[in-house]
């Protein structure tokens, strides 16, 4: 049996999967490519937790691709990743090495180990014009009328849903063939965190950001020229803190909406991922809590037993 091509660390946010994905790429002497929808932006540092100083182990910096490559504002997709990351990709394989992949996106990682094929959808001007008024919980409901085709773990903004739908309605009409680029033999590591461990990581670690300067961060953005509605799409942080800088929530309401959302979150993306198993993926979870030297022995003796 041949090698894997590729290992795959994923699991839910603040479960430490990047500070793992690191410690095991250091090991290996290979690069990481990161599996995160947010982090691909410049400046959003703090709120779509980079911690790049995750990167650095023994004083070395691990090399990581798909981090800081669009400016705040754009839209990047799941299309566009699907080719960065195969670029990305094979220029690591030709160094010799087996890349990391590293994430909590689902579907993007699922759409690059899979291979599928995807399409660029162009905006549907009729379709927005009748979707606009809708509430969220509206256009959530039309999308559970969808196949999954489209992330949906992060779909908390109505412009968010609306651009979902629009992919979806797309598909519904194109019918892509299955696959674009092979399919990546990957063993997949998960992290699992229990579920209380996670909340009370989640919590902590807002609090910390927020004392980072996470609103300073957001400021500073908006400051540049990007339209409010523009970072409140991308959710989550970007979505809540910018309500707050334009005064339409408290300081005290943008705190608890935004905690009880990356709990909403955490607990989708878990969603996704033992919905992946059911899709016929192997995920070998591997408890958070254990040392990182235990993880990368666990990790290595699973990689050996395809040899």
């Amino acid at each position: 049996m041949k090698n894997y091509e590729l290992i795959t660390v994923l699991g839910p946010t603040a479960s430490g999967k990047t500070s793992f994905a690191a410690a095991l790429a250091a090991y290996l002497d290979t690069e990481i490519i990161s599996g995160d929808s947010r982090q691909i932006y410049r400046s959003m540092d703090i709120g779509t937790g980079k911690d790049l100083a995750d990167y650095v182990v023994n004083g070395k910096l691990i090399p990581y691709h798909l981090i800081d490559i669009c400016e705040p504002g754009y839209k990047y997709n799941v299309f566009e990743y699907q080719h960065d990351f195969f670029r990305a990709y094979e220029s690591i394989r030709e160094k010799g090495k087996i890349p990391v992949l590293c994430g909590g996106t689902g579907m993007y990682i699922e759409a690059v180990i899979k291979g599928y094929k995807l399409l660029d959808v162009p905006e549907n001007p009729e379709l927005r014009e009748f979707l606009k008024d809708k509430s969220l919980k509206e256009l959530e409901e039309i999308l559970s009328g969808y196949k999954v085709l489209h992330n949906k773990t992060d779909v908390d903004t109505a412009q968010r849903a609306i651009r979902t739908i629009e992919i979806e309605e797309y598909y519904k009409n194109e019918a892509p063939a299955q696959t674009e680029y092979e399919p990546i033999d990957s063993l997949i590591i998960g992290i699992d965190i229990n579920r209380e461990l996670r909340r009370e990581k989640i919590s902590k670690r807002l609090r910390t950001r927020l004392e980072e300067g996470m609103v300073e961060e957001v400021k500073g953005i908006l400051a540049t020229g990007v339209q409010p509605e523009d970072l409140i799409y991308y959710g989550l942080e970007y979505k809540f803190l910018t309500l707050y800088i334009i005064g339409e929530i408290s300081y005290e309401e943008m705190v608890s909406q935004l905690e009880i959302a990356i709990h909403q979150f955490a607990k989708r993306q878990m969603t996704w991922f033992r919905g992946m198993e059911r899709r016929g993926f192997t995920i070998h979870w591997l408890e958070a809590t254990l040392p990182t030297e235990v993880k990368i022995e666990k990790t290595l003796h699973l990689l050996q037993e395809r040899k």
